[in-house]
């Protein structure tokens, strides 16, 4: 087994350290092996080492809005709290073993205690340390993703395309093609490793076109099975800090397909043993794009992606039901005032309203679901236009074999690929169909202010929880800030939605080349929507309560009960009451009591809360005497 100074410069942080500090550092290292599920640090805990992985895989996640979202994987040579060598705060995200680990822990006090003993050692490894962690804050801009490492340290290669040679950064994945890309684009600010799940679905076509191509006999076993590995680290959540292509962008995708094949060639290099950017070895087009064009990868991905992304809205939308049809069981004894035109109409319970509410959202879960159906066929194999040029005639089927095992989605080969190329008439659909989810949450955010309106001047039937004070100026003001930021989503999806319909409509003959704003859009609404249906369940919804005897009150007080009475009095009779009630103010009760037109026992069957709010016999009516 290689000693611990051969493990620590094996590691990229401390990778060149010179012989008295490796020294140093190795008496403060104890070697550790964790099993897989086991915590290396949790989120709150204080930084009280480095660990260093010597192998197995390491994810790190954090919790948000309840739901536990990964952000990276790391491996053997990867460093996690190394922060912790600098400062004592607390860790803000967990880190669990993936697989069985074998590591390094580097305990803050023992390597600080080692190198104080040689001053020139401190400052090379703390300088390490630090130029790490700026590397890293450096790409977290870049999306959630955000670990690898920024390339501060000014080498570069030389890399050449058919416009001629460019200097990369020599720890650079990516190469010309997608350095050309980020200068021609910088449109949004938001990269494709925003999209973590756009960059997985990219990495899976390119390793199932890697399995097709070997068992075509096309590439060789050892170069297609880097290419399989390199796409597989991808899926697994590493280097998505070197997809740096800007999400909006010119060529229908050329640009987007280019960073997926220089990342995956060159990571496959260095698991063949060659330098990045020797591409006699493995070639970003030559070999990871081998029988492929842009335009049947990228359509490819987009579908995948927006089937998986939909995985994570519909767990979503899965909480949040259930948490409505609990307030819907919670509420079912609270009589309260239904309306319609924002006028009272007749009583029901504010049970029947969550349910209701409940009974709306799985309705879009099953819509969404079968929408999505549609991006089971793909045109992957069709090439440039969906002839299939430059593809051998099995690879269309047998690609498509490998994505189905790979992804574990019931994917098809569409039947006409010159059809299937530019059709991005799916996208269109499932846009409507996620538009109109938005539509009725927002709708639903709507009621739930007005029901929370108050506290004293509204209708103040429910209290939404307290999440922040409300005003700059007026003190104790507590808004409904979740089902707004809800509303204000609700509004983005729908303006992606016209975005999405205007791009699908701009293409023209044999291909769409508007797709990426396609992607662009539908992401964020699949991010943003996720991301706010889970906010309103964790921090709205579960914490709702009724005001009962408020509800009561306004049932009681509400000339919308004088329906009750139709059935025994007639719509005219029922009418005079009403008028009178509204113009006196008086109980509906009491006006029909007086006018002597049915007992109090016969009132009080008829004004029953529990007859009230559901359908009952009808008795045949007497015609007024």
């Amino acid at each position: 087994m290689p000693d611990i100074r051969t493990q620590l410069s094996a590691c990229e942080l401390f990778a060149g350290l010179d012989e008295p500090a490796l020294a140093l550092l190795a008496a403060a290292a104890q070697t550790v092996e964790l099993a897989e599920g086991a915590a290396l640090y949790t989120a709150g805990s204080p930084r009280q080492a480095c660990f260093l992985i010597v192998s197995g895989e390491a994810e790190i996640v954090r919790t948000v809005g309840g739901t536990t979202v990964r952000l990276a994987v790391l491996g053997a040579g990867d460093a996690l709290g190394e922060g912790s060598l600098l400062h004592a705060s607390r860790h803000t995200t967990t880190a669990l073993a993936l697989t069985p680990l074998a590591l390094l822990v580097l305990d803050r006090d023992a390597v600080r205690r080692q190198l104080a003993a040689n001053g020139a050692a401190a400052v090379d490894v703390l300088s390490r340390v630090a130029l790490a962690i700026n590397r890293r804050l450096q790409y977290a801009s870049s999306g959630p993703v955000g670990r690898d490492k920024a390339y501060g340290s000014g080498a570069t290669r030389v890399e050449h395309d058919l416009l001629g040679e460019r200097e990369v950064p020599a720890d650079a994945l990516y190469g010309v093609q997608t350095l050309r890309a980020v200068e021609n684009f910088p449109i949004s600010g938001v990269h494709l490793s925003h999209f973590p799940v756009l960059v997985r679905s990219l990495a899976m076509v390119k390793q199932a076109a890697a399995r097709a191509n070997l068992e075509l006999g096309l590439l060789d076993r050892e170069v297609a099975s880097a290419i399989d590995r390199a796409s597989q680290e991808i899926v697994d959540g590493r280097h998505h800090g070197h997809f740096v292509v800007d999400a909006v962008q010119g060529g229908a995708g050329t640009s987007t397909n280019m960073n997926a094949n220089e990342v995956i060639a060159n990571r496959a290099l260095g698991l063949l043993g060659a330098a990045r950017g020797e591409y006699a070895r493995c070639h970003p087009n030559n070999h990871v794009n081998l029988s492929q064009s842009t335009n049947d990868v990228y359509p490819t991905a987009l579908r995948i992606a927006t089937v998986l992304s939909l995985r994570g809205l519909t767990d979503a939308l899965e909480r949040l039901r259930s948490a409505l049809a609990e307030k819907g069981r919670e509420f079912r004894a609270v009589i309260t005032m239904g309306r319609t035109q924002l006028q009272d109409a007749v009583p029901m319970t504010l049970g029947q309203e969550f349910a209701a509410f409940a009974v709306t959202t799985g309705e879009d879960i099953d819509r969404l679901r079968e929408t999505a159906r549609l991006f089971l066929e793909v045109n992957l194999g069709g090439t440039a236009i969906g002839t299939g040029i430059n593809a051998d005639p099995r690879y269309p089927q047998l690609a498509v074999e490998q994505l189905r095992r790979i992804t574990g989605l019931d994917i098809v080969l569409a039947e006409n690929l010159v059809e299937a190329t530019p059709d991005t008439g799916a996208f269109v659909m499932f846009s409507g169909v996620l538009k109109r989810a938005a539509v009725k949450l927002s709708k639903m955010c709507n009621d739930l202010r007005l029901l929370s309106s108050g506290p004293r001047c509204g209708l103040a039937e429910i209290n939404l929880p307290p999440m922040q004070p409300g005003s700059s100026i007026m003190p104790g003001k507590v808004n409904p800030v979740i089902p707004e930021v809800v509303n204000q989503v609700a509004f983005q999806v729908i303006g992606n939605d016209l975005t999405i319909t205007l791009a699908a409509e701009a293409g023209q003959l044999q291909l769409n080349v508007m797709e990426p704003i396609i992607a662009f859009a539908l992401f964020g609404s699949l991010q943003m929507l996720t991301a706010a249906v889970d906010t309103l369940t964790a921090r709205c919804v579960r914490g709702i309560t009724a005001n009962a005897e408020r509800c009561r009150e306004q049932v009681e007080h509400s000339i919308g009960i004088v329906t009750a009475v139709v059935p025994a009095l007639g719509y005219e009779r029922a009418s005079e009451v009403a008028s009178e009630a509204l113009a006196t103010g008086r109980p509906v009760r009491e006006i029909i009591l007086a006018r002597g037109w049915l007992s109090s026992r016969e009132l009080d069957k008829l004004l029953a809360p529990e007859a009230m709010v559901r359908p009952r016999p009808l008795a045949p009516r007497t015609p007024p005497g």
